[in-house]
C-alpha cells in the first residue's frame, strides 16, 4: 500500500473493549474503531475473558483502521499494541486456540493462597521487581491450569502449551505464531520481573510453580515482536512497539523526563512518574506505590513510579447512576464549579476500598458533615474534593518515593474526568504542582505506543518531536499559599482516618 502519508496501525486492547486507529506522521490519529469485549464473572473472585473473542474483535477494529488508511491514500508502515496488563492467555502452539478462559488482572480466585506468600516474599520481591505478592498472579493461575486442567496440561506434556499476556496473545496471532515475546512493561504487570536484571526472577516462578522455559522471552517495549502475516491484515509490516497501557500514556502525555508524570482519569485514577535510569526503591514506598520500568528502548529502561486510586469516575458514576443525586458527571462538576470551598462537608471516596495511603480493602465510602444548610451544589464541591484529595495522596506517595535529588514538577492529565476545571483545579490547589490537561487524552494510550513505534520506524526523530505536533492544553496553576494547602491536606487526613475501621488507621 502506497500513499501521501505514512502511519502507525495503533491497537488498544483495553479491559472492557478494544480499538484501533491509525496515527499518521502529524501526530494526530485517525477515526478511532471500537468493539466491546464481554468479561465474565462466575463467581465473586473470578474474572475473566474469552481470548478467541477479545483476538476476533481485535481483529475487525484492525481490519477497518487498515479500509480507511486505504480510503485515504495512507501507508501503513508498521503495527503498535497497547493493552491491559496482567491479563494472561494460555494456548496450543499448535492449534493455536486457548485452552482455558483468559484470567483477567482483576482477578482474587487466589488471593488467600498468595497472602500465604506475602510474608516471605514481599520483602524480596520489593526489592527485586518494585511490587509485593499482591492478591492476583497470572503465573500461580498458570501453574494451578497446568495442575488441573487436563487440556492444559496434555499441551504442556507434549511442549505445545503457550502462555502470555494480551500483548503477547495478539502479537502471536498477528505475526503468523512465528515470534512469541512479552513487551517489558507487560512483563513487568505479571510480577516475577527482575528491573534490574531484566529478566524473570526464577526463584520467585519456583515458588508459584511456573515451570521457568513457559515464560515469554523478555522484549524491549520497541523491541523485534515480528512482521505481520499478509493473511491476517493483507500487510506484511514490522510489529514495531507493544506496551502496557498505562506504560504508553506516559509517553502521550509528554512523561519523557524524570520529575515529568502523567494522571490518567477513568474508572479510577492511576499517577505516574519517571525516576530515571535506576528503579525507585519500592521498598519504603507508601502502600501501592510501585516502581516499574516506565517503558525499555534500545536496551535501555526509562524507569517509573505508579500508584491508583481505585474510585474516582466510578464514584461520579454511583451518585448519578445508581443513587441518581445528580443528571450526570458534567452537572456535578458545573455545581462544584459555583460553590466555594468549604471544610464542614466531606465525601471520602474509598467506595472500593483504600490503597493508598495505607492499603485497608475493607474501607467504606463516608459523606459527612451535613447540616440543613447543606445543598447539592455544596455536596458536588464535596465530591470532586474528596476526589481530587485521594489522588492527591497518590500523588503524595509517588512525590515521597521520587529519589532524592528528584521532584515532581508537572502532571499532565487525561481521561473522561479530566473534563471538569473544578476537578483539575482542585488537584493543582491541593498537590501543588502544576496540572495540564492533555489536548486529546481520549487516545493517549493509542497514540503513546504509536509515538514509541513510529521513532523506530523513522517517522520521528524523537519521542519530543512526535509530541511537539501536538497542540498544549489547558494549564491549572495551584491558586492558594502552601500554608493552606498543608492545612487543608491536615484536615482531610483527619477525615479519611476516621473514616477506616481501627487496623487500617495508621495512614
Amino acid at each position: 500500500m502506497r500513499g501521501t502519508q505514512r502511519g502507525v496501525l495503533s491497537i488498544d486492547e483495553g479491559s472492557t473493549g478494544t480499538r484501533a486507529a491509525v496515527v499518521t506522521a502529524d501526530a494526530a490519529s485517525g477515526p478511532s474503531f471500537y468493539q466491546p469485549i464481554t468479561v465474565l464473572h462466575p463467581d465473586p473472585l473470578r474474572v475473566e475473558q474469552d481470548a478467541d473473542e477479545l483476538w476476533r474483535r481485535t481483529l475487525d477494529v484492525a481490519q477497518q483502521a487498515v479500509r480507511w488508511a486505504g480510503d485515504n491514500a495512507i501507508e501503513i508502515v508498521g503495527v503498535a499494541l497497547c493493552t491491559q496488563r496482567a491479563t494472561a492467555v494460555l494456548w496450543d502452539r499448535e492449534t493455536g486456540r486457548p485452552l482455558a478462559p483468559a484470567v483477567v488482572w482483576q482477578d482474587r480466585r487466589y488471593a488467600a493462597e498468595l497472602d500465604q506468600l506475602a510474608a516471605e516474599w514481599d520483602p524480596v520481591l520489593l526489592a527485586r521487581t518494585g511490587r509485593p505478592v499482591g492478591t492476583r498472579s497470572p503465573f500461580y493461575w498458570a501453574a494451578r491450569q497446568i495442575e488441573q486442567n487436563p487440556q492444559v496440561a496434555a499441551a504442556a506434556a507434549a511442549g505445545r502449551l503457550l502462555f502470555g499476556p494480551i500483548d503477547t496473545w495478539l502479537s502471536w496471532n498477528l505475526n503468523g505464531g512465528t515470534r512469541h515475546g512479552v513487551a517489558t512493561s507487560n512483563a513487568a504487570a505479571l510480577g516475577g520481573y527482575l528491573l534490574r536484571e531484566h529478566r524473570w526472577d526464577a526463584e520467585w516462578l519456583a515458588a508459584v510453580g511456573f515451570p521457568a522455559e513457559l515464560a515469554p522471552p523478555v522484549v524491549d517495549d520497541d523491541g523485534d515482536f515480528g512482521r505481520t502475516d499478509p493473511g491476517v491484515l493483507g500487510l506484511r509490516v514490522p510489529i514495531a512497539a507493544a506496551m502496557g497501557d498505562q506504560h504508553a500514556s506516559l509517553i502521550a502525555l509528554g512523561a519523557l523526563e524524570t520529575g515529568q508524570g502523567m494522571c490518567v482519569h477513568g474508572t479510577g485514577t492511576f499517577v505516574g512518574a519517571l525516576t530515571g535510569d535506576e528503579p525507585a526503591d519500592a521498598a519504603t514506598a507508601a502502600a501501592g506505590v510501585l516502581a516499574l520500568p516506565g517503558w525499555r528502548s534500545g536496551g535501555r529502561t526509562r524507569f517509573s513510579l505508579e500508584a491508583y486510586t481505585s474510585t474516582t469516575g466510578s464514584a461520579l458514576r454511583w451518585l448519578v447512576e445508581d443513587l441518581q443525586l445528580f443528571d450526570s458527571a458534567e452537572q456535578v462538576s458545573e455545581l462544584a464549579d459555583k460553590h466555594p470551598r468549604e471544610r464542614e462537608t466531606w465525601f471520602v471516596p474509598t467506595l472500593a476500598g483504600l490503597r493508598t495511603p495505607v492499603a485497608v480493602p475493607g474501607a467504606r465510602a463516608s459523606l459527612t458533615g451535613l447540616s440543613l444548610a447543606t445543598t447539592r451544589a455544596g455536596i458536588a464541591r464535596a465530591v470532586l474534593e474528596g476526589i481530587a484529595h485521594s489522588v492527591c495522596d497518590t500523588v503524595d506517595g509517588v512525590r515521597a518515593a521520587m529519589p532524592s535529588e528528584r521532584e515532581l514538577t508537572r502532571l499532565r492529565v487525561g481521561g473522561g474526568l479530566a473534563a471538569s476545571d473544578a476537578l483539575l483545579q482542585s488537584q493543582a490547589d491541593l498537590s501543588g504542582v502544576a496540572i495540564e490537561r492533555a489536548a486529546d487524552s481520549a487516545t493517549a494510550s493509542l497514540r503513546g505506543v504509536a509515538y514509541l513505534a513510529g521513532v523506530r520506524l523513522g517517522l520521528w526523530d524523537s519521542l519530543d518531536e512526535a509530541l511537539h505536533a501536538l497542540p498544549a492544553g489547558r494549564a491549572f496553576e495551584p491558586a492558594i499559599g502552601e500554608g493552606e494547602r498543608q492545612e487543608l491536606r491536615a484536615q482531610w487526613g483527619r477525615v479519611l482516618r476516621k473514616s477506616l475501621p481501627e487496623e487500617g488507621t495508621t495512614c
